[in-house]
């Protein structure tokens, strides 16, 4: 994964996050569960979707892992105490598990690591021969609009030396390009399906909210030294995706994957 800038506002993820909480729990309703595997959730956020894995898993285990310490934290206080979960701080490309898990399930994370053969193979380690992966990220031409948008800015004089350098921290995989990769990782009963998920926020100020914490956190980090610049590069994409139609909407675009370790 790419380094970051800087930690997620684990707090404002939780309060915002409704949009992928939803895709995750639609994602949830296609996992069959007799309700006593173990199950790693891949990139737990602040453990809103971890918790309703929980209930599915009265005599199961969870492991929920995320890259960010934040998010992690975040994850412990929205379980409490539940004895059937552990939380771990760790990196998908450096999966501390061997054939320990019977599902990986994950959402809205995949996209944020860049080195989609690794994660593969990491993935189908962790998994026992049988266990099945099911996960949901970005893909395709995911959030196209918004990143054009923020692009003509970056080009500007006056920010154009703060994304010096700048490389995306996301990869957007295709269907194609998934299915070879899972099948050389070992999976078999592949399926990929890119589907469009265009999401519209209710007011100016929600979407503005839900750009800082999630969409736009990689550029605002690089400006988090000069408040004024920070602000101006905010509020001018929020302007832009208020004013021109679709108006107020995010243009999601989502990668469903689902496959099974083959038996060694």
């Amino acid at each position: 994964m790419p380094p970051a800038a800087s930690d997620w506002n684990a707090a404002a993820y939780h309060r915002v996050s409704e949009p992928q909480f939803a895709w995750g729990v639609a994602v949830l309703e296609r996992l069959a569960l007799r309700g006593d595997e173990t199950v790693l959730d891949a990139g737990c956020g602040s453990g809103r979707l971890t918790a309703e894995l929980l209930r599915r898993l009265p005599r199961g285990h969870v492991i929920a892992l995320d890259r960010s310490a934040a998010m992690a934290r975040r994850t412990r206080e929205t379980l409490g105490a539940a004895a059937h979960a552990v939380v771990v701080q760790g990196d998908l490309l450096h999966l501390p598990l061997r054939a320990a898990v019977d599902v990986v399930f994950s959402n809205a994370t995949f996209h944020w690591v860049l080195d989609h053969d690794r994660l593969f193979a990491e993935v189908r380690t962790a998994l026992r021969p049988g266990g099945r992966l099911l996960a949901q990220c970005g893909g395709g031409e995911n959030l196209a609009r918004v990143h054009a948008v923020a692009a003509r800015l970056m080009d500007e004089p006056d920010f154009g030396a703060r994304f010096a350098g700048w490389e995306e921290p996301w990869h957007f995989a295709h269907e194609e390009e998934t299915w070879r990769r899972l099948e050389a990782a070992g999976f078999t009963d592949v399926r990929v399906a890119l589907v469009e998920a265009p999401t519209v926020f209710a007011t100016r100020a929600e979407l503005r909210e839900f750009l800082a914490t999630v969409v736009l956190r990689p550029h605002l980090a690089r400006l988090e030294s000069d408040p004024a610049l920070h602000e101006r590069f905010l509020e001018s994409v929020t302007d832009t995706l208020a004013a021109e139609a679709p108006r107020l909407t995010l243009d999601y675009w989502r990668l469903n994957i689902e496959g099974r370790a083959a038996a060694t």
